[in-house]
C-alpha cells in the first residue's frame, strides 16, 4: 500500500525547530511519506509542497502563540489552489496568553481546520488522528 503523504511544518515568523524533528520521526516512524518544511514556513509554501508531494494532509505546528493569526484564511488558499478537502491539522501553543483550549480549537475549526491540538499533544495521539481521518491501518 501506498503511504499517505504529510507535510509538515512549522508556520509564520516562528524558529522552535525541535518540535517539528521530533514530529518529523515520529510520522515517519509511524509509516508516514513526509516532507517537513523546517521553521518559518509561509502558507504559500505549504501549498506548493503539498501540490508538488501530492499530499493527504498539511500539518501546521506553531510553539511562539500566533498561530491564529498565521493560519486565518489557510483553507482558503488551499482550495483556490486545487487543495479541496485536503485534510489540515494545527497544534502546538497555537494562541497568545492562556484561553480555554475548547474556545481556542472551535476558532481554528471555524477557520477550517480538521483537527486542533493543543500544547504538549503527544504525537502519538496525533498520528492515531491521522490514521483514522486518513483511513490507515
Amino acid at each position: 500500500m501506498e503511504k499517505k503523504k504529510l507535510v509538515i511544518g512549522v508556520i509564520g515568523a516562528d524558529v522552535h525547530a525541535v518540535g517539528i524533528k521530533i514530529l518529523y520521526h515520529a510520522f515517519t516512524d509511524a509509516g508516514f511519506d513526509v516532507t517537513n518544511l523546517g521553521v518559518m514556513v509561509s502558507q504559500e509554501e505549504y501549498i506548493e509542497a503539498a501540490l508538488e508531494t501530492n499530499a493527504d494532509a498539511i500539518i501546521v505546528s506553531s510553539l511562539y502563540g500566533h498561530g491564529e493569526l498565521d493560519c486565518r484564511g489557510l483553507r482558503d488558499k488551499c482550495e483556490e489552489a486545487g487543495l479541496k478537502g485536503i485534510l489540515l491539522y494545527v497544534g502546538g501553543n497555537i494562541v497568545v496568553g492562556k484561553q480555554p483550549f475548547e474556545e481556542v480549537k472551535k476558532r481554528f475549526e471555524a477557520m477550517g481546520f480538521d483537527r486542533v491540538f493543543g500544547p504538549g499533544t503527544p504525537p502519538e495521539e496525533t498520528i492515531a488522528a491521522l490514521k483514522e481521518d486518513l483511513k490507515v491501518d
